[in-house]
C-alpha cells in the first residue's frame, strides 16, 4: 500500500522555513525532499491558499512563511493538503443487498469515523510551532555549530 507523506514532509518544509530569512527556491526544497520542483509547487500553493506561505517569482524569489508557525496547527496544515485519507480500508460494497455485509460495512465505518475524529483531534491540540519547542536548544546548539563550519550562508544552516 503506497502512503501519503506529505503532511510529514510539508511540515518538515515549514520548519526550516522558520529559520531561513530569505525566501527558498521550489528546486532546493525539492532536493531537500528528494521531490520534483513541480510537485513542491503544487503542494506548497495549498499552504500558499491558506495564507501560511508565500511566494515571490525572479531572480531571489521563492517561498517564505507568511504566518507565525505558533499560529498554524498541524489540522489546519492537514486541511491545507486536501485532508489525505488515513486508512486504505473501506466498505466491500457501496450498496450490499446482504444484511450481514451491511452490518459489516456500518461496523468497519464507525470504527474509522472514531479513529478520524481522534486524529482530527489530537492534530488540532498542536502548533507547528511545537514540534521543536522541546528541542530548541539543541536545534540553535547544531545551528550555531553549523555556522562556526560553514559560514552565514542560511540555505547550508538548514540542510536544504
Amino acid at each position: 500500500m503506497r502512503t501519503d507523506s506529505r503532511l510529514p514532509r510539508v511540515l518538515h518544509v515549514l520548519l526550516h522555513l522558520d529559520q531561513i530569512a530569505d525566501p527558498v527556491t521550489s528546486d532546493m526544497i525539492g532536493r531537500m525532499l528528494g521531490m520534483n520542483p513541480s510537485l513542491v509547487r503544487r503542494t506548497m500553493a495549498g499552504l500558499r491558499e491558506a495564507g501560511f506561505v508565500g511566494s515571490t517569482k525572479g531572480h531571489g524569489g521563492g517561498w517564505y512563511l507568511a504566518k507565525p508557525l505558533a499560529e498554524i496547527t498541524l489540522a489546519q496544515v492537514y486541511s491545507a493538503l486536501g485532508s489525505p485519507t488515513l486508512f486504505a480500508v473501506g466498505q466491500s460494497d457501496d450498496a450490499p443487498k446482504c444484511l450481514l455485509e451491511k452490518a459489516a460495512n456500518a461496523a468497519t465505518e464507525n470504527a474509522l469515523l472514531s479513529a478520524r475524529t481522534a486524529f482530527d483531534t489530537a492534530l488540532t491540540k498542536v502548533t507547528v510551532a511545537d514540534l521543536v519547542s522541546g528541542s530548541l536548544d539543541e536545534i540553535n546548539q547544531v545551528q550555531a555549530a553549523r555556522n562556526l563550519e560553514m559560514g552565514s550562508d542560511p540555505v547550508k544552516e538548514s540542510n536544504l
